[in-house]
C-alpha cells in the first residue's frame, strides 16, 4: 500500500500525464478556435466533469460541502484568472515554437514558485529542495537553448510569461485550498477546483459573447475534441489540487517536470518531432532534480 506521505508524488504524476494531452489537444483546437477559444475550452467544458466529480465526492462519502470564510477567495481568484492568463499566454508560445520546447521555457516555474510559496503562503524551501528545482530547472532550459535564436525571443518571453503566472495560479489555489481548514482534502481540493472553474467560465463565456461570439459558436461545433479537452483539463485539475492540498506548491510544480518528459513522447508520436542531443542532455537534468525533490521528501 502507498504510504500517505507519498501520495501528492503520485497524484503530480497522474496530473502531469493528463495535462500532456490536454495541452496537445488544445494545442490543435487552436488552429480553428483561435488562441481564446482553445483556452476557452478547457474550463468550459472542464466545468460539467468538476461538477460530477464534486457531486460523487458528496453523496459516495456523506462528507458535508464546506461553507468558504472571507480568505478563501482572494485565493482562489487569484489561482482561476492567473490561470487563464496563464493559458492563454502557453497557446499563444506553443504556436510559435515546437510543443516540446514551449513545455521547457514554461516549465521553468518551479523557483517562482518556491518563492512566491516562501512570501506569501510561508511554504519553507529546505536545500536539499532547492537543489532539486535547480537541477531540474537547468533542464529544462538546456532543453530550451537554441543556436541562432534570431525572432526566438519573442515565444521566450511569452513562455516565460506563462510560466510566471502558473506559478501565481499554484499558490493562490494551494492558499485556497489551506483556507477552507478542512480534515478531507479530498472535498477541499474538489471543492476549490469547482468555484475556480465556475469563474474561469463565467469570465471567458462573457468575454468571447461580447468581443468574439463567433468564436463561442466554433466552439460548440468544435463539442468533440473539446469535450475531450475539457474532460482531461479537469482530470488533471483534480489530481493537481489533491497534491496541493498535501504538499507546497514548489514541491508539486518541480515534480511535474516530468511533463516534460511525457510531452517528448506527444511530440514524437503525434507531432512527429525528433528529439535532439541538447533535449535529452536537458531531460536527464529534469530527471535528476525530479528524483532529488523524491528523496528529500
Amino acid at each position: 500500500m502507498i504510504a500517505f506521505a507519498w501520495l501528492w508524488a503520485v497524484f503530480t504524476i497522474v496530473a502531469a500525464f493528463f495535462q500532456t494531452l490536454r495541452n496537445a489537444m488544445q494545442r490543435e483546437l487552436t488552429t480553428s478556435l483561435g488562441t481564446v477559444g482553445a483556452t476557452h475550452v478547457r474550463f468550459l467544458f472542464g466545468f460539467p466533469f468538476a461538477i460530477i466529480f464534486l457531486i460523487g465526492l458528496a453523496f459516495g462519502t456523506d462528507v458535508p460541502l464546506p461553507r468558504p470564510g472571507p480568505a478563501f477567495w482572494p485565493w482562489v481568484v487569484d489561482g482561476a484568472f492567473a490561470q487563464v492568463a496563464a493559458t492563454a499566454l502557453m497557446l499563444v508560445a506553443m504556436g510559435e515554437r515546437s510543443f516540446v520546447v514551449t513545455i521547457a521555457y514554461i516549465k521553468t516555474e518551479p523557483i517562482q514558485v518556491a518563492i512566491f510559496g516562501l512570501i506569501f503562503l510561508g511554504d519553507a524551501v529546505t536545500w536539499p529542495m532547492m537543489t532539486a528545482i535547480v537541477v531540474a530547472t537547468a533542464g529544462v532550459i538546456v532543453m530550451s537553448a537554441r543556436a541562432g535564436m534570431i525572432g526566438g525571443l519573442r515565444p521566450t518571453l511569452i513562455g516565460l510569461a506563462s510560466g510566471g503566472m502558473f506559478a501565481l495560479s499554484a499558490i493562490g489555489y494551494r492558499g485556497a485550498i489551506l483556507s477552507l481548514h478542512l480534515q478531507n482534502f479530498v472535498m477541499a481540493a474538489t471543492f476549490t477546483l469547482v468555484i475556480g472553474l465556475a469563474m474561469q467560465a463565467i469570465l471567458l463565456s462573457a468575454y468571447l459573447w461580447l468581443r468574439s461570439p463567433a468564436v463561442l459558436t466554433a466552439i460548440m461545433h468544435s463539442w468533440k475534441p473539446s469535450l475531450f479537452a475539457g474532460f482531461m483539463g479537469a482530470l488533471a485539475s483534480q489530481f493537481w489540487f489533491l497534491a496541493f492540498a498535501l504538499a507546497t506548491a514548489a514541491s508539486v510544480r518541480t515534480l511535474a517536470l516530468v511533463e516534460v518528459l511525457f510531452a517528448q513522447l506527444v511530440a514524437r508520436f503525434a507531432f512527429g518531432q525528433k528529439t535532439t542531443l541538447r533535449e535529452a542532455i536537458g531531460m536527464v537534468l529534469v530527471v535528476a532534480g525530479v528524483v532529488l525533490l523524491i528523496f528529500e521528501h
